[in-house]
């Protein structure tokens, strides 16, 4: 079996681990446990927000052992590449391609921030038709919240750092990381700084 990229390989890059890659996979366990149970029957769509939930959508959808709708949108709250801040404003770069009315969708999201994104999302799907809307979130930075978000399926409660690996990146990088871990500071301030002086 091939193996992914690991701390050790980045150790320069990494400030520390805060999610290791059993504690990513006993949560997908656990939680696929409960949407199998609690879908059984019904016509369930997961839909995850690109890029960042790929990693989690494959995850939990090889997981659960119902048959399940995959599709893909691709919003946005941030204002641009290379920043560790939302500001709230909305960019839809890719719709579902299909009608979600009467659908039963389980939005599977990456990471909570100030949740913007995902409170947009839940009202943008309902008000299409969908029978149900409800969430799954591997991370929750919940001290970031600014608007109030519903969670059915929890994961971990993580604290206010910027945070990569398994789908969530800094400028694109880290991706393949096989767990979550706080990126050093100087990664990400040294490029802003710069940026910041050449705009």
């Amino acid at each position: 079996m091939m193996e992914s990229m690991r701390i050790a390989d980045i150790e320069s890059h990494i400030d520390h681990e805060l999610v290791s890659k059993q504690q990513i996979e006993d949560l997908i366990q656990k939680t696929a446990v409960r949407i199998s149970k609690d879908y059984q029957g019904k016509d369930l769509m997961m839909v995850a927000v690109l890029k960042g939930a790929f990693n989690t959508l494959a995850a939990i959808s090889q997981a659960v052992t119902i048959p399940v709708q995959i599709e893909f949108m691709s919003i946005s709250s941030y204002p641009g590449q290379k920043t560790t801040v939302s500001n709230g404003d909305i960019t839809v770069r890719m719709d579902l391609g299909c009608d979600v009315r009467g659908r039963h969708i389980l939005i599977v999201e990456d990471i909570i921030d100030s949740g913007y994104t995902l409170h947009w999302l839940v009202n943008e799907l309902k008000s299409r038709g969908a029978a149900s809307v409800e969430v799954f979130a591997l991370l929750d930075k919940t001290v970031r919240h600014e608007v109030e978000v519903d969670v059915k399926y929890p994961g971990y409660t993580i604290p206010d750092e910027f945070v990569v690996g398994f789908g969530l990146d800094y400028d694109e990088q880290y991706r393949n990381l096989d767990s979550i871990a706080v990126l050093k500071s100087d990664e990400y301030l040294t490029q802003e700084q710069n940026q910041g002086e050449s705009a």
